[in-house]
């Protein structure tokens, strides 16, 4: 076996649509050439072109998908970021809002600084004395930011950078247009239309885009949105369906575990309240009506649908079951694991014995899974898996 880079990204570098054509007929070639890539590397350029045309005109795609891209995205509404990250075929690097202060309206941001205020005090009474070296000034800070953040709206503009393929790229500009074009739009997709069409126009100005690859002849969408009628069955066995209430946030950080398919449906007005609150109810109702005055705040609670394995939900149980990651995310986890191994049990499943050894944090797991952690938070409420930050 030899093993060789044909292709690899270059800082600074813009390939054009032509190149990436040419490499997809290239690719196409592989499947039919006798002689070895080299051929394909210096067959005349007419050759590998009408390769492309023939690979198009059939819809055999996947060959476009050898070339990649890497956009930056400046000033993109976390909504349509979230609309991209669902897809699967891609990397992503976002600014967070968890570390990071975002750009706000003025209504925003005055909310976001009373309630940053109101965070940092909470968590110092109620946890500073308790792992002083794991709740520090700059963790403190981090974590009033995690829940400050949920008064922001969904539509606040962020950066990302995204890499996906030639291919994966037209495929979402198909689906943009479809979302343009979707009639009976909810006031969700309206406030999207605009930023579906911007970012459709600059793919245009870029030349990276292509009417057959776009075209969606499978009748394809974008994922994220359930629109169907049908509740999701909940099942827990070597594959597992559920559904539970969590918002944006939440799911803006589970739909990165791209081995599980999530979508979600809206749900009413109703609005997560961080669990630090919950001891005083003069500032659960403040939260609730601060909450209301914002439009699609991230802190809506949706209807989310997971789908998976049973192994790729111990791997998400391996990222989310720690004292620093999203509480949010920590207690969805620990609620599904619950309902999992209350559900094998019933069933007298296999695995019931292996699921029922996963308690607390990735630091507690059974030896075959367990996390080494270099940094111990030797914060108690953490490590089982009842903290309120």
């Amino acid at each position: 076996m030899n093993l060789d880079v044909i292709a690899s990204t270059k800082a600074g570098y813009k390939a054009d649509k032509e190149e990436l054509d040419r490499f997809g007929g290239i690719s196409a070639g592989v499947c039919y050439s006798a002689n070895g890539f080299e051929s394909l590397l210096n067959e005349p350029q007419e050759k590998t072109m009408a390769r492309v045309e023939r690979t198009k005109a059939s819809g055999h795609h996947s060959v476009f998908g050898h070339g990649e891209v890497s956009l930056v995205i400046e000033g993109v509404p976390k909504a349509l970021a979230m609309f991209l990250n669902n897809e699967k075929e891609y990397n992503t690097s976002e600014r967070s809002a968890r570390y990071t202060k975002m750009a706000m309206t003025d209504e925003e941001e005055a909310l976001y600084e009373k309630w940053m205020a109101i965070f940092t005090e909470k968590i110092k009474a109620r946890y500073a004395g308790v792992a002083p070296e794991f709740f520090t000034e700059r963790k403190i800070k981090t974590l009033a930011q995690e829940n400050a953040r949920y008064l922001i709206s969904v539509f606040t503009r962020t950066t990302l950078e995204y890499t996906t393929s030639y291919r994966q790229l037209n495929y979402l500009y198909g689906f943009m247009q479809k979302e343009i074009a979707r009639e009976n739009p909810t006031e969700f997709d309206k406030m999207l239309r605009p930023h579906f069409a911007e970012f459709c126009e600059k793919l245009e100005a870029l030349n990276l885009v292509d009417e057959r690859l776009a075209e969606n002849g499978k009748g394809r969408e974008f994922s994220l949105i359930d629109r169907g009628n049908a509740p999701v069955t909940k099942y827990y066995g070597d594959v597992y369906s559920t559904s539970y209430d969590a918002s944006f946030a939440y799911l803006a950080q589970a739909q990165r575990h791209r081995t599980i398919d999530y979508s979600f449906k809206f749900d009413g007005e109703k609005f997560f309240v961080p669990p630090i609150l919950k001891d005083d109810k003069n500032l659960v109702a403040e939260w609730l009506k601060d909450c209301h005055s914002r439009y699609f705040p991230q802190g809506m609670l949706l209807k989310v649908e997971e789908r998976g394995t049973y192994k790729n939900f111990i791997l998400k149980m391996q990222e989310r079951l720690c004292s620093c990651a999203q509480l949010e995310i920590n207690q969805k986890t620990l609620e599904v694991l619950k309902e999992y191994t209350t559900a094998l049990r019933a069933s007298n499943h296999p695995k019931y014995e292996e699921l029922k050894e996963f308690q607390g944090s990735r630091c507690t797991f059974p030896n075959n899974y367990r996390y080494n952690c270099t940094t111990p938070c030797h914060f108690k409420d953490g490590v089982t898996g009842e903290r309120e930050i």
